[in-house]
């Protein structure tokens, strides 16, 4: 069949052949077929289908073989998917002539999976950012947003007119070039610091702020040197037509399509039957976008970011469109598009190039080094710490899947040579092994909770104000912690400063956030999330204005990175206590109501990093009682609490002993204390300096509280005795004694279910002790200095 097509780079028509092969081989009638009929003379390689499959099975084994060699060093999972593809073309590897070199379409149909899976990619990353915060960044990110990228910029122009000095760079692909070594990319930076764990941390924030501002510049900057490279080749009047028909594009889309979206979830609730009505339109318009971009005259890429900042970041839309396309994004086409542009890279053709490395890569080297020191020395001039200065520098030029994309785009475009893309790929991989090992080296962010100050409650005074920092992850979480604050009945001799945060998911946007409601401070986050929780205690501190002092937050993140929020929180407003919601609930006949183990994970972070004492607050079936809220202004009295603090020593038992003691002070609060005991003192391990402070502690209520002592000798005893007195009392406080083994809980270790409890708060938050009361689990501060 033949033909006619332009040659590239030339003004005249020439007449080719290509033959084509019909019907064509697609699904193979099976291996027994193909193995049993002699007639048929065709490999089983020979079908498309089968083919896909395998290499896909094949990517797959070898990108996971491969990182679970590399995982402990921290590095990323882009880096073993561009390996596996760097393995398959190794001359010695035979299998890639069997499956990849059957055909031309072999590459093809991966290129065509890979780049859709590509600018679904770039679609999702511009639904997850938020441009407006790029108007709202502090000034240090601006600086390094800017600097970062136009420095770098004209170091690499200045070293291109070294080596090329007839060029006119500003009319060639040297300008364009230039632009892609220098240039941010948000998605990347981002994926960078959510697999370290370090997105909440301060480096972090500023590396995102700094991030989403060079992403735009470079977006701005790419544009405009396509322009430049256009009319360079076909003239002004193309490039003018093109520039009047993307600010065409950007009417639109921001003038009508944006507002059209906007409408359709507000006029499409969540409840409404029509709620995917607006997703699957979202869908049906990225699908539309290349061929409409084209129209515009730009690149299909450029058309679905765009489309992809116009969707609303977070709930409902934006969330759900991430929820649901990410896993398959992410999971399976972003993959195979990593490991095919590995695979496209032929080490051999450095040999045909010998000025290659001098020429060509000099520039990418340079404004790498340039971008490296201008971070460097901004964050300096901003008076960061060193390690922290070299950290964010290191996180300023990190490399990942879009760049790798651009590239291969240029290399499809004939933009740059096959050894120029062999060149970008293995520096981009080896800045994406590189860079990962030295910030978890560089930087961590737990070393700000190492706490020498002691913030615990037995530690501070007896009439000073109490800093107790409340945790809200659900409604039901209000509630209990009012109930709770109610029950601890805060007085004018002991008053209480509360902080609330209100804990919510991150979901459908990258950047997290963290917001004061106070009435004089502006915030950047839709209200709504936190509304209920500040309306409530807002009420609850109307209730106790002479007593109480609040502040409430919301903070916006990761579940995973939800305790970095918790613990900042926590040393700015020199905390000394932190209330956590436990992960379960139950209803009135003991039956489970909600369980998020998302939360418990939380807990479990917080107990290990908190720079101060914690309290893990498990609710009653029937809840604490607070039908009416308590009036400081007023004399009238109330109905007492009963409250009993079981007591066996150690530093988690006095620091709960120690809360009792403020609760106590109020004339409606009945406090028992009761110290269970090992008969005749057997197998008591307790330390001489641990027997002393307990003895100390002791003595000082002996006389003023309610004092109790019992005796058993296992842990069966401990919970018979339990059992028996659990329907006297509303709050039962305990110590966490964690990994402390005595007589006294003999036998009852092996059946706890929450270690995060403690023995004795997981045996009374049991099924088998269905009772109207809550249990409060109290840890000490840990003294971290290492």
């Amino acid at each position: 069949m033949a033909l006619r097509n332009l040659a590239p780079n030339s003004s005249y028509w020439y007449t080719g052949e290509v033959c084509l092969k019909f019907p064509p081989k697609i699904v193979s009638p099976g291996l027994p077929a193909l193995f049993l009929d002699k007639r048929r003379k065709s490999d089983f390689m020979d079908y498309s289908a089968p083919r896909l499959q395998l290499q896909m099975l094949l990517f797959y084994v070898l990108t996971q073989a491969t990182h679970i060699l590399f995982k402990n060093l921290g590095l990323p999972l882009l880096v073993s998917q561009i390996l596996a593809g760097l393995i398959l073309r190794l001359p010695n590897f035979g299998g890639y002539r069997y499956i990849f070199n059957r055909s031309d379409d072999s590459i093809m149909v991966l290129g065509t999976m890979g780049g859709f899976g590509f600018l679904f990619f770039l679609f999702l990353s511009g639904v997850k950012m938020d441009v407006s915060l790029t108007f709202k960044s502090g000034t240090k990110a601006l600086y390094i947003g800017f600097l970062t990228v136009l420095v770098p910029l004209l170091a690499c122009l200045i070293t291109n007119k070294v080596f090329y000095p007839e060029d006119n760079f500003f009319n060639t692909n040297k300008f364009f070039l230039a632009v892609s070594y220098a240039g941010t990319s948000f998605p990347v930076i981002h994926n960078l610091l959510s697999e370290l764990k370090i997105l909440n941390s301060e480096l972090g924030r500023l590396g995102l702020s700094a991030a989403l501002i060079g992403d735009m510049v470079t977006l701005v900057l790419t544009i405009c040197s396509l322009w430049m490279k256009t009319q360079g080749e076909v003239g002004t009047k193309r490039v003018l037509q093109d520039v009047g028909w993307a600010i065409l594009f950007l009417v639109i889309v921001v003038f009508v399509l944006r507002p059209g979206i906007q409408w359709m979830v507000k006029h499409n609730p969540e409840t409404s039957q029509k709620k995917h009505i607006c997703f699957y339109l979202v869908i049906l318009a990225f699908m539309l976008s290349p061929r409409i971009t084209k129209q515009f005259h730009l690149h299909a890429k450029f058309g679905s970011f765009i489309l992809g900042l116009i969707v609303p970041d977070g709930p409902p839309l934006g969330s759900a469109l991430v929820e649901k396309l990410d896993p398959i994004i992410s999971g399976f086409f972003l993959p195979i598009f990593a490991t095919t542009c590995g695979i496209r890279v032929d080490p051999s053709s450095f040999k045909k190039d010998s000025m290659f490395r001098i020429n060509q890569s000099i520039g990418a080297v340079v404004t790498v080094v340039v971008k490296f020191g201008v971070s460097l020395a901004l964050a300096m001039f901003c008076k960061m710490p060193m390690r922290d200065s070299l950290a964010l520098a290191f996180v300023m030029i990190s490399k990942g899947i879009v760049e790798i994309g651009y590239y291969s785009n240029m290399y499809d475009s004939m933009v740059i040579s096959k050894p120029h893309y062999a060149f970008l790929i293995y520096m981009c991989t080896l800045i994406a092994i590189i860079v990962p090992i030295l910030l978890k080296w560089l930087y961590d962010p737990s070393r700000k909770y190492l706490c020498f100050q002691k913030r615990t409650i037995m530690n501070s005074k007896l009439n000073q104000e109490l800093r107790v920092l409340g945790c809200v992850h659900v409604p039901g979480n209000v509630n209990s912690i009012i109930n709770l604050l109610n029950v601890c009945c805060p007085t004018r001799e002991s008053s209480l400063a509360l902080d609330v945060l209100h804990l919510v998911k991150l979901s459908g946007r990258a950047t997290p956030l963290f917001i004061s409601h106070q009435k004089h401070e502006l915030t950047t986050f839709d209200d709504s999330y936190s509304e209920n929780v500040v309306i409530a205690f807002k009420q609850f501190e109307r209730h106790n204005a002479e007593v109480l002092s609040l502040n409430v937050f919301t903070a916006v993140s990761p579940p995973d990175l939800m305790y970095e929020d918790i613990c900042n929180l926590a040393i700015e407003h020199s905390t000394c206590f932190i209330l956590l919601p436990f992960h379960r609930r139950w209803y009135i006949d003991g039956s489970i109501e909600s369980e998020d183990q998302t939360i418990r994970s939380l807990n479990c972070d917080i107990l290990k990093m908190a720079p101060c004492s914690v309290g893990i607050l498990v609710e009653g079936r029937r809840k604490l009682s607070s039908s009416t809220f308590r009036d400081t202004s007023s004399s009238e009295s109330y109905s007492s609490y009963n409250i009993v603090v079981i007591f066996m020593g150690g530093k988690d038992d006095r620091e709960a002993l120690a809360l009792a003691k403020c609760i106590s002070q109020d004339k409606s609060v009945s406090l028992t204390v009761i110290h269970l005991k090992a008969k005749n003192n057997i197998g008591t391990i307790l330390a001489e300096n641990d027997r002393a402070l307990d003895d100390e502690m002791l003595s000082g209520i002996k006389g003023s509280i309610r004092y109790l002592e019992e005796q058993v000798s296992d842990g069966p005893e401990t919970s018979d005795f339990l059992r028996s007195i659990v329907k006297d009392y509303q709050l039962f406080i305990v110590g966490r004694r964690y990994k402390c083994e005595d007589p006294q809980t003999s036998g009852l270790g092996h059946w706890c279910e929450f270690e995060e409890i403690g023995i004795i708060g997981d045996l009374l938050s049991s099924s088998d002790f269905i009772d109207n009361y809550s249990v409060l689990i109290v840890q000490q501060q840990h003294q971290r200095n290492s």
